[in-house]
């Protein structure tokens, strides 16, 4: 008995403080939703030393009369809900009645705001009320947080270094900057400004200056809309990566969020246009019924639940890939121009880099190009790594064979030479172009064995003289005896042989010849670590897969018939500008650029 207390307010919202206020960028988050609320329409950041010795947010919101300005510094105190059904339908960034309470407890404040009508000064420290009086001021709310965590100098020894702390409040600034486009947000560091927008309510605006005028040009705009939801936003042609998913910004009816499954959705609508462990850089806005989505998940209030995932996922997937495979183009290599460096407060902030990499595939292997089996119709928006393959058979190429159709945005082009064994050179009206013949082959192989491997029940089949034999472990034995429904929808026609060994006496006419096994060994493997529940991913890595055997390597000289070949091929595949893998097929080089390096021009 007497063991149970109730702990102060003072105590009480210090450990509220640790939930809310983890860092100094807690701090912006929680006063500049609260600004938006207010419906402001230029908001004012002032850091000195990262927000540690101060945070200074002034804004031309409604503001508040003198009661509520008390009254905002008290435990749960919220002008945002009433009951718990408001809970449920949400429509402000703010919501929890936390938020100053426990800004309030771990630092000194200043507050001062006006609701037009009178004015409110407000001083604290620790939690405490210090001073209250009538204070003139515009319209607006004027606040500063200084000596963050003064009292509670063990929290101090977590925060990182001041360029750390900086770069996570320089990135959050940037969300609401692209989450708000018509409001006017301006960051200062230490009297130098590193954002400023002027809510002009144009997203591609607000691209150019985070991200460069370069980089916001090659955003590509989309929309789309199902019964519950509408998504629009912009996103990056594939030339443009980045090397994590920070970059794809996610906002749900204006909040932004964090969600894993989204941000793979999104990546997800690029199979086939970005090289390997590469990003786009996306803003998405979703817009839904409030009572689709629970932000009541945690005290940060960056993650949410949402009802309808599954539909809003495919709504998302079809939406960006439909975009992307429209507007994607041969990369253009312009003359670089000088640039003022860009101030970066750490090397760490990856947000200021505007280069993408991509990763030369190394090959050795020589092989002659052949002219692909077949051709497939223009259906590249239905191809995902849920839906990858058509089973659409209508229209059997063979070389020399018309009647495809061609895609519209591949350039005509005239066969130059070759560089290396590896490039064709080419030339157009506007310039010339580089082609990697490596990666051309494949997009065109790709495209075939998409088709042929989506055709389980139409498989011709090619009997072996002798079979081959496969031998696993007893517990693989049992995975793949309860997989061969999904491989045989592959062309993996496995029979049980013994125990744990396994025979195939038949495979399609169209495996790669010379590789019939090594596939058969690949797609098994596949299955082993993990494919197995999905046929769908399991045919599409097959396609890619054998697009790579025979596909002409680098260091092999062609004949000039057939470089015209193979590009004729390309013309005429769903998506002739990149390799399965995601790397480019070819590079365009204009004319006049070409001509500003050689100074034949100089403007």
């Amino acid at each position: 008995m007497g063991k149970i207390r109730l702990m102060d307010e003072p105590l009480s919202n210090k450990i509220a403080a640790g939930e809310v206020v983890e860092r100094p960028t807690s701090v912006v988050k929680e006063l500049v939703e609260n600004a938006i609320d207010a419906g402001s329409g230029t908001v004012e950041v002032l850091l000195e030393e990262a927000g540690l010795t101060s945070i200074h947010i002034i804004d031309n919101g409604a503001g508040m009369d003198s009661e509520d300005a008390l009254l905002s510094f008290s435990r749960h105190a919220t002008s945002k809900i009433e009951n718990e059904h408001d809970l449920f339908r949400i429509r402000t960034l703010g919501f929890r009645g936390e938020a100053l309470a426990s800004i309030a407890s771990v630092s000194k404040v200043t507050l001062q705001t006006s609701d037009g009508i009178s004015g409110t000064y407000v001083h604290l420290e620790g939690g405490r009320l210090i001073d209250s009086r009538p204070n003139a001021l515009r319209k607006g709310t004027d606040i500063k947080i200084e000596q963050l965590f003064f009292n509670t100098p063990a929290r101090l020894k977590y925060m990182k270094t001041l360029q750390t702390e900086l770069g996570h409040t320089i990135d959050l600034m940037n969300r609401f900057a692209l989450s708000y486009p018509a409001v006017s947000f301006k960051l200062v560091h230490d009297g130098k400004t590193l954002l400023q927008t002027s809510g002009s309510g144009e997203i591609r605006r607000v691209l150019a200056d985070i991200y460069g005028v370069s980089i916001a040009k090659k955003m590509i705009p989309f929309e789309g809309e199902s019964q519950d939801y509408k998504v629009a936003g912009y996103t990056s042609l594939p030339e443009i990566t980045r090397a994590n998913k920070n970059y794809i910004s996610l906002f749900v009816n204006g909040r932004w969020v964090k969600h894993y499954a989204i941000a793979t959705t999104v990546h997800r609508a690029y199979h086939t246009f970005l090289p390997l462990e590469r990003q786009p850089i996306t803003v998405l806005n979703i817009e839904g019924d409030p009572y689709l989505t629970d932000v009541n998940v945690h005290p940060a209030k960056q993650q949410i639940r949402l009802s309808k995932e599954k539909e809003l996922m495919e709504l998302i997937h079809q939406t960006i890939r439909q975009a992307v495979s429209t507007a994607v183009r041969a990369p253009v290599i312009e003359q670089p121009k000088p640039k003022k460096k860009a101030y970066s407060p750490s090397s760490q902030l990856d947000l200021w880099k505007t280069s993408a990499t991509v990763n030369e595939q190394k090959v050795t292997e020589q092989t002659a190009y052949t002219a692909p089996y077949t051709q497939q119709n223009p259906i590249e928006q239905s191809v995902t790594e849920e839906n990858p393959v058509s089973n659409d058979t209508s229209n059997e190429y063979s070389p020399g064979q018309q009647g495809m159709e061609e895609s519209p945005q591949f350039p005509e082009l005239e066969i130059v030479g070759q560089i290396h064994g590896t490039y064709i050179v080419a030339q157009s009206a506007d310039g010339f172009y580089l082609v990697d013949q490596h990666a051309a082959q494949e997009r065109v192989k790709y495209e075939y064995f998409r088709e042929k491997v989506g055709q389980a029940d139409a498989m011709e089949r090619q009997s072996l003289l002798l079979p081959l034999t496969f031998h696993y472990s007893r517990d693989e034995a049992l995975r793949l005896q309860d997989n061969l429904d999904s491989l045989a929808e592959t062309g993996v026609f496995l029979e049980v042989f013994g125990d744990s060994s396994f025979i195939v006496r038949e495979h399609p006419t169209w495996f790669p010849k010379g590789f019939e096994q090594e596939i058969i060994e690949e797609l098994i493997e596949q299955v082993l670590n993990g494919n197995r529940a999905d046929v769908k991913k399991l045919r599409e890595d097959a396609a890619i897969m054998m697009s790579c055997k025979r596909s002409i390597k680098a260091n092999h000289y062609l004949q000039k018939h057939e470089m015209e070949q193979l590009l004729v091929d390309l013309k005429k595949a769903d998506q002739p500008f990149t390799c399965p893998h995601g790397r480019p097929v070819i590079i365009h080089f204009r004319t006049y650029d070409v001509e500003k390096m050689f100074k034949r021009v100089m403007n």
